[in-house]
C-alpha cells in the first residue's frame, strides 16, 4: 500500500509540473490583455500554466483552440483543432504506414509566433508532429 501511495504522489507531481490549471485572477494582466486583443469576443476561457507561460483554452465558434502567451504578453503559438482528414497527405500516409489500424484521436494545426505552421496528430496518447508539408518531425507522450 505504501508503494501505491508513493507512486500516485510522484505521478501527480509530474502531471502538475507539465501544466496546471489556474484561475483567471492568477493570470498576469499582460497575458490577459494580449488574449483579449486577439479574441475580444471569447467569453469562456480555461487557463493553464505551462512552465513560465500561460495557455488559454477556448472555443471559437465550434472550433477548439488554445493560445500560449508569455508572462510578458507575447503570443508564442496558436493551436486549432482540425479534422484528421485536414492533415497533410504525407502526415496521414506516415501514420497509416507506421501505425496500421490505429485511429487518430485528435488533430490540430499549430502556428508559432513567426507564422510557421506544424501539424499534430494524437494516436494512442502519443502526439506525432509534422511540418507544413506533412514530413514527420517528432513524437512525444501526450501531456493532456
Amino acid at each position: 500500500m505504501k508503494k501505491v501511495i508513493i507512486t500516485v504522489a510522484l505521478l501527480t507531481g509530474v502531471i502538475c509540473v507539465n501544466a496546471r490549471k489556474v484561475t483567471e485572477a492568477d493570470v498576469p494582466a499582460a497575458v490577459k490583455t494580449e488574449f483579449k486583443s486577439l479574441y475580444a469576443d471569447v467569453k469562456e476561457v480555461k487557463w493553464e500554466k505551462e512552465k513560465s507561460n500561460y495557455e488559454a483554452n477556448f472555443n471559437q465558434g465550434k472550433t477548439g483552440m488554445s493560445v500560449t502567451i508569455t508572462t510578458a504578453g507575447k503570443l508564442m503559438e496558436t493551436e486549432t483543432t482540425i479534422d484528421a482528414i485536414a492533415l497533410p497527405k504525407a502526415a496521414t500516409d506516415y501514420l497509416t504506414k507506421n501505425l496500421p489500424g490505429k485511429k487518430i484521436k485528435e488533430a490540430s494545426s499549430i502556428k508559432d509566433a513567426s507564422g510557421k505552421t506544424t501539424y499534430e496528430a494524437e494516436v494512442d496518447e502519443v502526439d506525432y508532429t509534422f511540418d507544413d508539408k506533412g514530413n514527420f518531425l517528432k513524437k512525444e507522450k501526450d501531456n493532456d
